[in-house]
């Protein structure tokens, strides 16, 4: 089966582009805004629309293969490609990428991913949200190609047993960090809230006095409202390396104030991610793994989650090597290609590393669909629930492609 033609169409995606550095260095909200100038180059706002472009591959027999190109929230930071404005990369996807399209077979998925990550044009890879949205669109003509499923041209391509069994859900609460966790435990998630720490004095307290006290609500809330006492959903709480900034990044006083966290959570099993940013990678290795150092030192039970620097495959492997954190955050638009995203699972699932396939809040249905189906086939730890911050619409979006796809592997099993 080949590509007969593509169409590429600008669109939002389900959040906004943010400007991290500015919002560290103290913007204030103003509404649903921030207040300030932007730092970050190619920011024209602290906060701005969110933006995609949608890919449509039409194949030989009139079949439509979807993907998005969406980039993270904080696009520009912690060694990411810059901010992916869709009328800045129409030009090269029409011009440059359309005619390499036209006319491929698609009956394999991984070698013509593997081909598009690698290309370059003058010289320089394609940015990481068009390798993203390509692969996604690219597998979807595979598996129209062949009549199955994402999830099984996954498990074909890199023969791995064909499991119709959930991946637990990490679903995340924006600042409405009080009222989403309501609704997660109504709906019985099983990881939360995320809570975007991302402000030292809004929100973690100049001596970690506003998380304390929040992660002590947290657990007293679930407790509260579970209706049975074997609901015990994991925390997972993102920082944004705020409690480096209260800490002058030293691991010491880092790792003890994260221990101290721990009997706020009140036997329920707690990640802190993103604990410091030290601005570049070999330092981020190296502060993360004396924190994780220092926490087993003291026979603490948090756990670390690695973000910040930790963006392609080989920065998942340079972390994992280090043993520098107890997880690391495999952030999906942020490794191009999507079969890279399965290479990073299987790795840390092969070297004793907990795999979070994550991504972010500024995503769009179709790659969060395609996201479900990749994680079922490489079997992380957890799944982030995405795109927006509304919480619902996500969970909608991926527990219900999740269950979709249990439901029709099992009817396969029945059947065959």
């Amino acid at each position: 089966m080949k590509i007969k033609n593509v169409i590429f169409t600008p669109g939002y995606s389900s959040f906004y582009f943010d400007d991290q550095q500015a919002i560290k260095n103290g913007a204030e909200h103003d509404g649903f805004t921030y207040t300030g100038k932007p730092v970050t180059e190619g920011f024209n706002a602290i906060r701005q629309a969110g933006e995609c472009v949608c890919i449509q591959l039409i194949l030989e027999n009139g079949a439509v293969a979807v993907g998005d190109c969406a980039a993270v929230q904080y696009s520009g930071a912690g060694g990411r490609d810059p901010l992916f404005i869709a009328k800045n990369f129409i030009p090269q996807l029409v011009n440059d990428i359309k005619p390499l399209l036209v006319g491929l077979d698609v009956s394999e998925f991984r070698k013509n991913a593997q081909y598009f990550d690698k290309l370059k044009i003058d010289g320089k890879p394609l940015h990481t949200a068009i390798r993203y949205g390509l692969s996604q669109a690219l597998l979807d003509a595979t598996a129209l190609a062949n009549n199955c499923l994402k999830a099984e041209v996954v498990c074909k391509e890199w023969d791995l047993p064909v499991i119709a069994d959930a991946v637990p859900l990490f679903a995340q609460s924006g600042d409405d960090r009080y009222h989403a966790v309501d609704k997660m435990v109504l709906k019985s998630v099983d990881v939360l809230p995320h809570a975007l720490i991302n402000h030292v004095d809004s929100k973690l307290g100049r001596e970690g006095e506003k998380l304390r006290e929040y992660v002590r609500w947290l657990s007293d809330r679930i407790m509260t409202l579970r209706t049975s006492e074997d609901y015990k959903p994991t925390l997972h709480i993102d920082v944004y390396g705020t409690i480096g900034l209260i800490f002058n990044n030293d691991p010491i006083k880092c790792a003890a104030y994260i221990a101290s966290l721990e009997p706020e959570a009140q036997g329920l099993p707690l990640y802190i991610e993103g604990p410091v940013d030290a601005g570049n990678k070999p330092d981020q290795i190296r502060l993360l793994t004396e924190i994780t150092q220092e926490l087993a030192r003291l026979k603490s039970g948090v756990k670390i989650v690695a973000d910040e620097w930790c963006n392609t495959f080989e920065d998942i492997v340079d972390f994992t090597k280090a043993k520098s954190c107890h997880m690391v955050q495999i952030k999906t638009p942020d490794l191009g290609s999507i079969h890279n995203v399965v290479d990073a699972v299987l790795y840390c699932n092969d070297h004793d590393m907990e795999a979070y396939q994550g991504g972010t809040c500024n995503e769009t249905i179709n790659s969060a669909r395609t996201c479900v189906h990749v994680a079922m086939a490489a079997r992380p730890i957890r799944m982030l629930v995405k795109p927006g911050m509304g919480f619902d619409e996500g969970m909608n979006i991926v527990y219900n492609e999740m269950h979709r796809t249990m439901a029709l592997l099992k009817a396969e099993e029945t059947y065959a």
